[in-house]
This record gives C-alpha cells, structure tokens and sequence, in this order.
C-alpha cells in the first residue's frame, strides 16, 4: 500500500464501485477557452485518461456530471469509453443519486471528485469525497482528501490510482505495463 494516500481515504476507497466526475476545475484547470467562432475548447491530462481508463478497466464505473454543456467534453467521454454523461445536471447530488440507485449502487460505494460551490452536496452524500489541490476552500472542506495536483493536471490520475492502490490491483497494472 502507497503510504502516500491517508488511511481514512485508502479505507473509503476500498469499496468504491462508482467514481463520479466534476469537469471545469476537475477534469480540466478551470479555465473556459473560446474560438473565435463561440466554440468553446477545452483541455484534458492523457494521464487522467489513462487512469480512468484503467478503473474501468476493473470494473470501476465512471460518471461524469457538470452543470455546463460542452461538445468537447462528449468527445472526450466517448473517446475514454464513459457511459454514464450528465451535461446541464446543477443539482449534482441529486444526479449522483440516481446513478448510485440505476446501478444499484449504495452512495457509500460512490466517489466523487470536485473543486467548488455546485460539487459540496455530491461530496458530502458520497463515500469518498475527493477536491482537487487548487479546489475552493468551502469544497475542500467536504472532502475527505486532497489531491497533490491541481484540476486539469493529472489530479483525477491520482485519486485513480487512490482507487487501485486500495483495491490491490496497482501491483498488477504496473506488471501488465512491464
């Protein structure tokens, strides 16, 4: 076990089933970036791709849910095989509700990662709430850990790996890589 991670969050991850995503500030550094045809752009870490790829990979359900709508974050969904997309959704916590009981899943097996104001009542309904390191500090007090690195700069990666570390397959992915 990495001793890098708190107990309390090792312990929360251990039986977490569902990871559940907030975008601006999360998946990316929380910057909105337009063309100069309105379209909005957005940046995502291949690290953080990487790492939900491999969740899923055992079994771990990814959900990503944002109060904005934006094409490219559909893509990029689609592109890291995520099923489960709640574009326009504010109300998060009523959102990761109904996933947890679609998926017949408790709340306590569902991780929520986020940053700000819209993300604290998912964080205080889930099993493992996780804020990013540049999260705001009202969200980050919902949490109960804190990633290293800031939204957009491979902190999904790290609650990622939280998730294998805790559940016993790192060992075995860093093996599959060799």
């Amino acid at each position: 076990m990495d001793s890098a991670y708190p107990q309390e969050a090792v312990a929360r991850a251990r039986d977490v089933r569902l990871l559940a995503l907030d975008v601006d500030g999360t998946l990316t550094d929380g910057r909105l970036w337009y063309a100069a045809d309105e379209r909005e752009l957005k940046a995502f870490h291949v690290r953080d791709g990487m790492g939900l790829r491999l969740i899923q990979r055992h079994g771990i359900q990814v959900a990503i849910i944002t109060a904005r709508v934006s094409h490219a974050l559909a893509l990029r969904a689609q592109e890291l095989g995520i099923a489960h997309l709640y574009q326009g959704r504010e109300d998060k916590r009523a959102c990761l509700t109904e996933i947890a009981t679609a998926l017949g899943l408790p709340l306590s097996a569902c991780a929520m990662v986020g940053d700000d104001l819209p993300d604290i009542g998912a964080l205080r309904a889930c099993g493992l709430a996780v804020t990013v390191a540049d999260a705001h500090p009202w969200a980050a007090a919902a949490a109960h850990w804190r990633t290293r690195r800031p939204g957009g700069q491979g902190a999904v990666r790290e609650v990622c790996d939280l998730l294998l570390s805790a559940q016993g397959l790192a060992d075995a992915e860093r093996e599959r890589w060799q």
